[in-house]
């Protein structure tokens, strides 16, 4: 039996009045939901990101319930690497963007916030034309939307930390094939935090 998406969470671009409100949730999502980081680290990547040319300003989301904002997620423009190294294939642009970080607010884990909100935003990333996606996580999770451990598609991780199993390393093409010809590495050296 598959579950129903909830129609009530509503995604839109964040703007700065929403950064505080990011901030508590982020802290508090992390803090609470993994044994690995209590959010500080991924509250400085995410302004590494937005001060970064890989930043997408329409594609930076926080999901909102009874106008109150319980998700956070971005993507981001993210060139592999030809080699694992590093080395930037087209260092201006990439047709592939980043899914990090996802937060979804402690009080509403385990509520469908997370599948609802990413859904929305994968059919943004396909409305604009990108050809893939990139994420590190919960395969378990991130497969039920679509994303397959990367290696299928000639792309491959270089780090493992926190994520150590190599499934959690994933990628999802946008429409059928447009991955087949985009292969490489997922270097993360352009940002300090990652």
């Amino acid at each position: 039996m598959t579950k129903s998406i909830r129609k009530d969470i509503k995604i839109r671009p964040e703007t700065h009045k929403d950064y505080q409100d990011i901030i508590s949730l982020v802290l508090r999502s992390f803090a609470e939901g993994t044994p690995y980081s209590d959010g500080t680290d991924v509250l400085a990547l995410i302004e590494e990101i937005r001060d970064s040319k890989y930043y997408i300003p329409g594609l930076s989301f926080v999901a909102e319930l009874d106008n109150k904002i319980v998700g956070h997620f971005l993507f981001s423009h993210f060139p592999l690497s030809a080699a694992k190294e590093g080395g930037y294939k087209n260092e201006a642009e990439t047709e592939i963007v980043m899914l990090a970080p996802v937060a979804v607010h402690a009080d509403y884990f385990k509520q469908g916030i997370g599948t609802a909100m990413l859904t929305q935003g994968i059919a943004k990333v396909r409305e604009l034309g990108y050809r893939g996606i990139t994420v590190e996580g919960d395969f378990n999770f991130y497969n039920r939307l679509g994303f397959k451990t990367s290696g299928k598609y000639d792309i491959y991780p270089t780090s493992g930390y926190p994520m150590e199993d190599p499934r959690c390393m994933m990628c999802q093409e946008t429409f059928p094939g447009s991955l087949a010809d985009i292969k490489g590495y997922v270097v993360y050296d352009m940002y300090y935090n990652a």
